[in-house]
Order: structure tokens, then C-alpha cells, then sequence
């Protein structure tokens, strides 16, 4: 999976990165789906488990189920919301064709080895006439987030940080583009639209303190840079986001798509 070797760090750093938008997005996105209770879902690449606490809380633990690659993740998700989770890919579920009855995964495509496969195997575990259902960033939009960052990022080294720009890198993260996979997977009655979320932080350094560890892309790249780029890196950041030194909110935007299993 490219790129995820960058999420295997503690479920609390990535609580304070992006995951800090996580609950809202999962709940943003379950509506979207339209899960109701009774249903049976499975959440793919489930990371510490913040849609995973969003379906347990709406179809009960004990219909909730969890697939992810990071052992800390899939660990952490099992303490946090008490659901079986499986330490598997996307791309290999180890469940019987139709088993759920509906399956999700959120910011978890881009992350795929094979996008593809990972809708299908998404499709396969989901019962005819269940729902398939994703969201991703709009990294080269309106994910003010990780947009600031990575122009902050080419002022300080603009080579690298064009090829690392997951607004650019990132295949499915344009409108309408997720959608355009569902339909390759087979799934009809295809939807599409935008999520948009907000997160709360007590002050820059709230923010920038989880990059230094290596988190997410956006994090290797901030590790890889010695002392004075970081440094550099942190000035241009502050002064794109515009913020001072007291609390502020930012706000992100997801594109989301859902089908249905013929």
C-alpha cells in the first residue's frame, strides 16, 4: 500500500493529525451511505476506528466488523469500540461473498496497492442489493488541511515536494473520480458528492506537533527535511494557514461515493 507505511505509528499521533476529523467524516459519510440499524457493515481499513465507532454506535458493536493492515490500527480499534477486527488488506478480505450488508472504507483508497481490487473484494463481502460506500480528501482542493501544507512545502523544496504532493499523487482524490471506480467495479446506481467537516485546534502548535513524527505523507515529508527546513517548512505553514496564536478551526472537504451490488 503506498504510503501506508507512514500511518504504522500510535493511534494517538494519528488522532491529532487527520484523525481529528475522522468522527464527524464518519458520520458525514454513514449518512451519506445510508446505514440503518439492523444492517451489517464491515469497515475497511479501519485505522483506529473512527467510522468504526460511528457504526457501532448506529447498528451495535456486535454487527460491526473491521478490516485493517496496521496492526497498532486494527489493535487500537479493538480496545476503542470492542469489534472483531481482522489484520488484513483491502485487497485480500477474509470473509465469505455477501457477508455484510454494507461496506465502507474512509480515506482509505488512495492507500490501496490496487484500487481496483479493493473495490471489488468491497463489493464481493457485500450482499446483492447492499451498499459499497467510500470517501477520500480533496487533497488538491478544499482539504485545507494538507492543500496548505504542501504549498507551504514547495516554497521550502519545490522538487520534492511536487512528487510528494498528494493533491498530484494521489489517483482518485478529483470530483467525480471515485465514482468513475465504483462504476469500473461493477456497482450501479452509482452516487457522488462532498462531505465537508470541520476540526478544532487549541493553537498552531497543536497542529503542527504530530508532522515532526513522521505521520501520514505530509509527515515524512516535514521528517525529512533536517532542522532548518522543518523550521522553514513551520513558518511558511503558519503564515499559509493564516493563524495566530490563540484557538482556530479548519475546515475539509471529502468527495464520497456509494453503490450498489447488483
Amino acid at each position: 500500500m503506498p504510503g501506508a507505511e507512514t500511518f504504522r505509528v500510535a493511534a494517538e499521533t494519528y488522532d491529532r493529525h487527520v484523525g481529528r476529523y475522522a468522527p464527524a467524516l464518519g458520520s458525514a459519510l454513514i449518512e451519506f451511505a445510508g446505514i440503518e440499524p439492523g444492517m451489517r457493515a464491515l469497515d475497511v481499513g479501519c485505522g483506529p476506528g473512527a467510522l468504526t465507532a460511528q457504526l457501532a454506535q448506529r447498528l451495535e458493536a456486535a454487527n460491526v466488523f473491521g478490516a485493517e493492515p496496521s496492526e497498532p490500527f486494527a489493535e487500537a480499534c479493538r480496545e476503542r469500540v470492542g469489534v472483531e477486527v481482522v489484520t488484513a488488506p483491502a485487497e485480500a478480505l477474509p470473509f465469505e461473498d455477501g457477508a455484510f450488508d454494507a461496506s465502507l472504507s474512509q480515506l482509505v483508497v488512495n492507500f490501496m496497492s490496487d484500487a481496483r481490487a479493493g473495490v471489488r473484494e468491497m463489493a464481493r463481502v457485500t450482499r446483492p442489493g447492499g451498499v459499497v460506500a467510500s470517501c477520500v480528501w480533496d487533497y488538491a482542493g478544499e482539504m485545507t488541511l494538507l492543500r496548505a501544507f504542501w504549498d507551504a512545502a514547495r516554497e521550502v523544496d519545490r522538487e520534492r515536494a511536487a512528487a510528494a504532493d498528494e493533491g498530484v499523487v494521489m489517483r482518485w482524490c478529483g470530483e467525480g473520480e471515485l465514482g468513475e471506480l465504483w462504476q469500473a467495479a461493477g456497482l450501479s446506481d452509482v452516487r457522488t458528492g462532498a462531505l465537508v467537516v470541520s476540526a478544532a485546534y487549541a493553537q498552531f502548535d497543536d497542529l503542527w506537533a504530530p508532522l515532526p513524527t513522521g505521520i501520514a505523507p505530509s509527515g515524512a515529508f516535514c521528517k525529512s527535511l533536517d532542522a532548518a527546513g522543518r523550521a522553514a517548512l513551520r513558518e511558511a505553514y503558519r503564515r499559509r494557514l493564516d493563524v495566530g496564536d490563540g484557538p482556530f478551526e479548519l475546515s475539509a472537504r471529502a468527495w464520497a461515493a456509494a453503490g450498489t451490488v447488483s
